[in-house]
């Protein structure tokens, strides 16, 4: 939430135009870092690292541990940061060949180059203290980040423009070390960080045979946004921000959805650990169709109310009507590859559970990433930005069949059909729900009276048409709702 809080903030000063497209150029570099740091490569590796240290029930496997990687991993990330923000001119002509300002893009990738190291540490706490089963303090580093871009970039717009924008990167990304700190240093301790270990042989060392696959894995996933700005960067100015606004709201339905798989990612490890696939099976079976469900109720509401949707949360200051309509008309065609991108990021996690190394993901999404640029490339001149966006889809829901496929006979022996069948009919359920809300939404007025029909129309329509095929996540969660109804405990 305080994410679109900071893209309105962003929107309302600068619109959709040459400036926020130099921001968003920048904003490509704590998009990456982000994902390798904090979410998919850091987590997909530490998490289960941490997860047999503590499965060893050895007090000083999680020390030995960390002052094994920690002052490494932080010598590699200073000096990465140092060479971005020494060739950003360099990484701009290379992420946006042909953009009209490349100057301002690498003042502000300077100031963004710092959340590399900032990232890193974050996603190094963030992967302990999950492993611990302390998900309060990891949940709070992007509400500390968003807060520090918000309060910068109003503080300072005046004087610095956009650059105010990414200096609160940089200082949002310090505020996401101090608010896990506290937790950090009570679960393993702050002695480790600064004292490597001496080799005795009990820790589980993370080297390069493991690391290479999720990185990978991670830079192929991320990578669809830099082909998406790559694609984009030649078009009228405006079309990077259309891009990244449609995307970022359209894939709220996936982030909250992610959620599940993210609390549940340390008990897949453990259980892989301790050698129990039966329990892991369960749980990621469970987690497939549960993130589908949730995901796809989304994509159903956004199908049906972009306009409202970008109308409410944008249209204001130098963004305008037809920002809004282009943008919301960018938004549907992402929609159709939010369930690609939910079961990517679902599928993911068992894969790199076990801690050892594991290519398939990393191919797998390196055919995706195949299918986006050929399909972008194909239709970004006679579609523009929302061919590209339907590039996006294309190719992420073709990752996300090759990693259904796969997990079943490399990791944990799930049953394809099974889980297909039930995804299926999920997306009727979806379908219907879409064109309701697409019937009604002409005909409720305005657009905080459309969505506020459509907060309850989806849900409903969702939920009745899924029971009516079986689906049993809407046979659980009618039961729930008539349980809370009836005050049950």
């Amino acid at each position: 939430m305080f994410g679109l809080v900071r893209d309105q903030t962003i929107a309302h000063l600068f619109g959709a135009s040459a400036q926020s497209d130099a921001f968003l150029i920048a904003w490509t570099v704590p998009e990456m870092a982000s994902t390798l740091l904090i979410e998919d490569a850091m987590a997909l590796v530490l998490v289960p690292a941490f997860a047999h240290a503590l499965a060893a029930r050895d007090p000083g496997a999680v020390r030995e541990l960390a002052s094994a990687t920690f002052p490494r991993l932080f010598a590699v990330l200073t000096c990465v940061a140092a060479l971005l923000m020494a060739g950003a001119p360099q990484v701009v002509r290379l992420l946006a060949p042909g953009f009209g300002d490349p100057a301002l893009a690498a003042e502000c990738t300077r100031l963004t180059a710092l959340t590399v190291l900032t990232f890193g540490v974050t996603g190094y706490f963030s992967a302990a203290l999950r492993a611990h089963g302390s998900f309060l303090r990891p949940a709070a580093v992007y509400t500390a980040y968003n807060i520090g871009i918000i309060a910068t970039t109003l503080a300072l717009h005046h004087l610095w423009g956009v650059r105010a924008a990414a200096a609160g990167v940089a200082v949002g990304g310090v505020l996401m070390i101090l608010v896990q700190l506290p937790a950090f240093s009570r679960h393993v301790g702050l002695r480790p960080l600064v004292r490597p270990r001496r080799r005795t042989g009990r820790a589980p060392l993370i080297g390069t045979a493991v690391l290479a696959p999720v990185v990978l894995f991670a830079v192929g996933r991320q990578s669809q946004v830099l082909v998406e700005r790559f694609l984009a960067a030649p078009l009228p100015p405006g079309a990077i921000s259309h891009l990244n606004y449609a995307q970022k709201v359209a894939q709220m339905p996936m982030v909250l959805s992610l959620m599940v798989c993210t609390v549940t990612f340390p008990v897949v490890a453990r259980a892989m650990a301790e050698g129990d696939r039966e329990r892991a099976r369960r749980r990621v079976e469970e987690d497939l169709a549960t993130a589908g469900a949730l995901v796809l109720l989304g994509t159903a509401f956004v199908v049906g109310h972009a306009p409202s949707i970008i109308e409410v949360l944008f249209q204001r200051g130098a963004f305008d009507a037809g920002d809004t309509a282009t943008t919301a008309a960018v938004m549907r065609v992402y929609a159709a590859g939010l369930l690609g991108h939910c079961l990517v990021g679902a599928l993911g996690r068992p894969f790199f559970s076990a801690g050892r190394p594991v290519w398939f993901p990393a191919a797998a999404m390196a055919a995706g990433l195949g299918v986006t640029i050929a399909a972008g490339a194909a239709a970004v001149g006679s579609h523009g930005v929302q061919g590209i966006a339907a590039a996006n889809a294309a190719g992420i829901s073709t990752t996300a069949l090759l990693l259904l496929n796969g997990l079943g006979s490399r990791v944990v022996a799930i049953e394809v059909r099974a889980i297909g069948l039930r995804i299926a009919r999920l997306v009727l359920a979806a379908a219907a729900a879409a064109a309701a809300a697409l019937l009604a939404a002409p005909a409720t007025g305005p657009a905080p009276v459309s969505l506020a029909v459509g907060a309850v129309l989806v849900p409903l329509v969702f939920l009745g048409a899924a029971r009516a095929l079986g689906a049993p996540e809407a046979v659980h969660l009618l039961a729930l709702v008539r349980r809370r109804l009836r005050h049950d405990p």
